[in-house]
C-alpha cells in the first residue's frame, strides 16, 4: 500500500491548510494594493470577488482543514482530542473560524453595499478593516501551526 489511512487524513489536512493560508495571504497583499491604488473601480471588482471567493475557495478548505484534522486525532492511537497541543490548535481554530464567519462576512458584505451605493470611501474603509481580520486570521493559523508542530505540554 502507497501509504495509510492517517498519512492520506494528514496530506488533505496539509493540502488544505496550505490553501487556506496561502488564499488568506495573496487576499490580504491584495486587498492592501487595491486599497493604496484608490480605483474606485479595482475596489469595486475586488470586493465584488470576495462574493464567490469565500464559499468557492476559502469554506472548502476550512472545513477540510477542520474535518481531517479530527479525523486524524481520531484514527491515531498516539493522540487524544484531549490533549493540550490539540485542545489548543481547536480552540484557535474556532476563533479564526468566528473571525472569518462573524466579523469578516459583515465586513465583506458592508463593504459590498458601500460599492454598490459607489461609496468608495467607505467601501474603502470596510477593506481596511477586513485586511486587519484577515491579519488576525493568519496570526491565529501560524501559532496553530507552531503548535501543531511543536506541541507544547505533550
Amino acid at each position: 500500500m502507497i501509504a495509510d489511512l492517517y498519512e492520506w487524513l494528514l496530506f488533505g489536512h496539509i493540502v488544505g491548510a496550505m490553501v487556506w493560508v496561502g488564499s488568506l495571504a495573496t487576499l490580504t497583499v491584495l486587498s492592501m494594493q487595491v486599497r493604496r491604488s484608490g480605483e474606485p473601480e479595482a475596489i469595486g471588482r475586488f470586493v465584488r470577488g470576495l462574493r464567490s471567493i469565500g464559499p468557492a475557495l476559502l469554506a472548502p478548505a476550512v472545513v477540510l482543514v477542520f474535518v481531517l484534522g479530527v479525523w486524524m486525532v481520531s484514527d491515531s492511537a498516539e493522540w487524544a482530542l484531549g490533549q493540550r497541543w490539540v485542545r489548543i490548535a481547536l480552540i484557535l481554530f474556532a476563533v479564526a473560524f468566528l473571525i472569518g464567519a462573524v466579523f469578516q462576512s459583515r465586513t465583506a458584505i458592508l463593504a459590498q453595499r458601500a460599492v454598490s451605493s459607489s461609496d468608495y470611501g467607505e467601501a474603502t474603509r470596510q477593506l481596511r478593516r477586513w485586511s486587519w481580520g484577515m491579519g488576525a486570521i493568519l496570526l491565529l493559523l501560524l501559532v496553530i501551526a507552531w503548535d501543531m508542530v511543536f506541541k507544547p505540554g505533550l
